[in-house]
């Protein structure tokens, strides 16, 4: 299944871009988004969140993305928030979640009843990664449903033209994840563990049988 990454920032210094609506709260003087969602040391008053930003840009924007996206990709499964946007506020959160609803999506401000699995490997080579991520399987509790997010990608010319201030290897970075993701060991560790792989559209089903038992639990 394919997601609609919403983005409201342009991160990258040398590769911008633009939005696809007239959300001037949401621009730079150039035109582009802003670098960054958060405030950060590198990028001083360059993030949303330092600017006067407006929730009816947000929502436009959104609603332009998602409508693009479906528009070319009618079996659209979820949406997302790049660099955390969809958590940007309570405001923007409370949004995300309205136009999934609306859009008959999920999101990533909806998986309460899903646990983030989290591996650190941070200056790591492929090897140690390989490892680092099996490790954080055995850690994985029976019953239970996780989502681990990354970033796959290829070691040429496209990615390793992009970089911003604090992460300037980002095409080497992106072809370990690559790496570990189509690791036979890895797959093979899956397999022993008994784990199944899932996507988004069978996520909604686990997501729905919690909710109801949830509701059960209340009652």
């Amino acid at each position: 299944d394919v997601g609609i990454h919403l983005a409201l920032t342009s991160e990258w210094d040398n590769v911008k871009w633009r939005p696809l609506t007239d959300c001037s709260s949401l621009k730079d003087a150039d035109g582009y988004f802003y670098p960054m969602v958060f405030p950060n040391r590198n990028y001083p008053g360059r993030a949303i969140l330092e600017n006067q930003w407006k929730i009816e840009d947000v929502e436009k924007e959104f609603r332009a993305q998602i409508e693009l996206g479906m528009k070319y990709l009618p079996h659209i499964s979820h949406i997302s928030g790049h660099m955390g946007c969809s958590f940007l506020s309570e405001e923007v959160r409370a949004l995300t979640s309205k136009l999934a609803k609306e859009y008959k999506l999920l999101t990533d401000t909806d998986l309460q009843q899903v646990e983030y699995m989290r591996v650190d490997w941070k200056d790591k080579n492929t090897a140690a990664r390989i490892d680092a991520f099996i490790t954080a399987l055995s850690k994985l509790e029976p019953g239970k449903t996780y989502v681990f997010v990354e970033h796959p990608g290829l070691y040429d010319a496209e990615l390793k033209a992009v970089h911003h201030i604090g992460y300037e290897n980002v095409a080497e970075d992106r072809q370990c994840v690559t790496e570990v993701f189509t690791s036979e060991k890895v797959k093979a560790a899956i397999k022993e563990k008994g784990m199944e792989l899932i996507g988004y559209n069978d996520l909604e089903e686990v997501v729905r049988f919690r909710r109801r038992s949830t509701e059960t639990l209340k009652i």
